[in-house]
């Protein structure tokens, strides 16, 4: 999971289903941490993402979390972010999709 400046990103598992997120989050490393993050979503392992760890941020790196959400949802499971990155709050606002990710999804 490496971008273009050799940047890798990965998706930590901590404890109390909390996961942290490292590295960018763009084009080129969002794929492979869809699918682990995904897994953990639907395992009930990552109902809080930290996001402190995340260096840098684009628009595909913004429809993974929006994606993410979406899992959690189809799961019934409960998704929070922590410490969102300035850059994709400002992409999220630019989008008009700021509400998904500052509000906790509760599963119905």
């Amino acid at each position: 999971m490496n971008d273009q400046s050799g940047q890798a990103a990965s998706f930590e598992l901590q404890e109390g289903e909390r996961a942290k997120v490292l590295g960018p989050l763009d084009f080129t490393t969002v794929s492979a941490l869809l699918l682990v993050g995904t897994k953990a979503i639907c395992a009930g392992q990552a109902s809080i993402i930290d996001l402190s760890g995340v260096t840098a941020g684009d628009s595909a790196g913004l429809a993974l979390l929006i994606e993410w959400l979406s899992v959690a949802r189809a799961g019934r499971r409960t998704l929070r972010y922590e410490n969102l990155p300035s850059q994709l709050d400002q992409l999220a606002r630019l989008s008009e999709v700021e509400e998904l990710l500052a509000v906790p999804l509760v599963a119905p």
